[in-house]
């Protein structure tokens, strides 16, 4: 999930407010109301910050893309798709890129509360993966599993993997770019996050005890990447430059599962949702 551009400023209107930086360590996470979608039957697989009170969600059980308005629990506008979406990612200010089935991309434009298609990619294989950087898709796919970053257009720019010798992936989950372009790549088999840059070169890997079954992942700034440890209930906060990890919420704070995850930088809000079929989002505010 991408939530600021590199090399461009938050990606929010601009009659909002400029963010102010967050230090998670020295925060405090309360939980707020949950966020509970109309219908029983809901499958949110991947979500993003469109606005501070808006939030795009993928709903697999009902084949679309919804734009949900967080204070009134209410979707405001929705598009139907073939299958079900999965992985998504903004691309800028008013796009985003949604995983439709298992080899279609999906654009998707958001202006005015309201969504619409955009032009459609078709990818070479499974997509396991999806974030955005400078202006162009990486795309994690689930053969080998090997990385590409590709231009609007379809160009492919760089690859990592393809040939099968990598070993330093097993199954991708989620992806998260950070504001200055490196991205952060989760493992739920092997329990480890990885950092790459933009080229695909490989920087850093992550792991510890407490982190299992890695899945959502965002980045709040540069050093903080927030997780989803699936198997471990919690939420945790790494930090690159210091190489450590530590849990930020756990059961007792409503956390089971968590599967997927985004931040809102202007509201300092956390948005998770668990792995099974739900209608709810757990909320909880930094301060």
């Amino acid at each position: 999930m991408l939530l600021i551009f590199p090399g461009l400023a938050p990606p929010t209107p601009a009659s909002m407010s400029t963010p102010v930086s967050t230090d998670l360590t020295k925060a405090r996470l309360k939980r707020r109301p949950d966020i509970q979608l109309p219908g029983r039957e809901c499958y949110i697989y991947d979500l993003a910050v469109v606005s501070p009170d808006m939030l795009l969600v993928s709903n697999c059980s009902k084949d679309c893309v919804q734009l949900l308005d967080c204070l009134k629990g209410k979707v405001v506008s929705e598009v139907k798709l073939q299958v079900g979406p999965y992985k998504m990612c903004l691309t800028d200010r008013n796009t985003a890129a949604v995983q439709v089935g298992y080899t279609k991309i999906q654009m998707i434009k958001v202006k005015d509360n309201t969504l619409t298609k955009g032009r459609e990619l078709t990818m070479s294989e499974r997509v396991y993966g999806l974030t955005s950087s400078r202006n162009s898709l990486v795309v994690a796919y689930g053969s080998s599993p090997w990385l590409e970053v590709i231009s609007m257009d379809g160009k492919v720019l760089h690859q990592l993997g393809k040939s099968g010798k990598s070993q330093h992936y097993k199954d991708l989950a989620f992806m998260c770019t950070t504001p200055g372009g490196s991205m952060f790549i989760s493992d739920n088999v092997t329990n480890t996050i990885t950092k790459v840059d933009w080229q695909l070169n490989l920087l850093q890997t992550f792991t510890r005890p407490l982190l299992h079954g890695p899945c959502g992942i965002t980045a709040v700034t540069e050093d903080q990447i927030l997780v989803c440890s699936n198997r471990n209930h919690s939420l945790m906060l790494l930090q690159p430059s210091t190489n450590t990890m530590s849990t930020l919420l756990g059961k007792d704070d409503g956390i089971k599962e968590p599967y997927s995850l985004t931040y809102c930088p202007d509201q300092k809000k956390v948005y998770v949702t668990p792995l099974y079929n739900t209608a709810t989002i757990k909320v909880y505010q930094v301060s």
